[in-house]
């Protein structure tokens, strides 16, 4: 859908939600589709992961400013050197529970808070493929937030960035050490980017 829809579509909503807000009155959600790709570097392996394409689907209260957003990525596949030797592995993201965050109706910046299980599945070392079970998970999710970038429009869409901690694993047999020596530890940052907005071609949900 061209922006210029969107926006006719969108636009008065918006504007409606300012009035709500400031009066006190309740605002129907608004809900917008965003196609997304980005990009998180591992600090324990140095290393970059190009994420997407996928999808963030999006519901914003404009009384209140509050949304919440339902992330889809595909498995990210991703190598790097330990001590030389060639890894390869793949990273499914598991949204535990809806991203949450708000929406600042007047400025258009952005806060969202997301809960992602890692897992590892795909494991190569040295080309020699690696069994980690199909339970080779963080033990906790990931607690990602993101701010907007400067220029973010939440029609035209921008970029997501912030850093984020990667937990310990487990369930991941003899390499269960081995990734927990590697992997896991703060400093990872991660950056969104989504395209256009679009109305969602799903029926809304509860």
């Amino acid at each position: 859908m061209a922006v210029a829809a969107v926006l006719g579509c969108v636009a008065p909503v918006l504007a409606a939600g300012a009035a709500h807000a400031e009066s006190g009155a309740a605002a129907a959600p608004v809900r917008l589709d965003y196609p997304i790709t980005g990009t998180t570097h591992l600090a324990g392996t140095d290393s970059d992961l190009a994420l997407g394409p996928g999808t963030l689907k999006t519901s914003t209260n404009l009384t209140t400013g509050a949304l919440t957003a339902q992330t889809l990525l595909p498995d990210a596949p991703g190598s790097f050197k330990a001590l030389g030797i060639p890894v390869t592995v793949t990273t499914e993201f598991i949204e535990e529970e809806p991203t949450t965050g708000t929406l600042d109706v007047r400025t258009g910046e952005v806060s969202t808070t997301s809960h992602l299980t890692l897992r590892l599945k795909h494991l190569k070392i040295g080309g020699i493929p690696t069994p980690v079970g199909p339970y080779c998970k963080t033990k906790t999710p990931a607690v990602i937030d993101l701010d907007s970038e400067p220029g973010f429009n939440v029609f035209k869409g921008g970029k997501l960035s912030g850093t984020y901690t990667i937990p310990k694993f487990e369930h991941c047999l003899l390499a269960t050490p081995v990734i927990n020596s590697m992997v896991p530890g703060d400093g990872n940052t991660l950056t969104l980017d989504l395209d256009q907005a679009s109305a969602p071609t799903d029926p809304a949900t509860s």
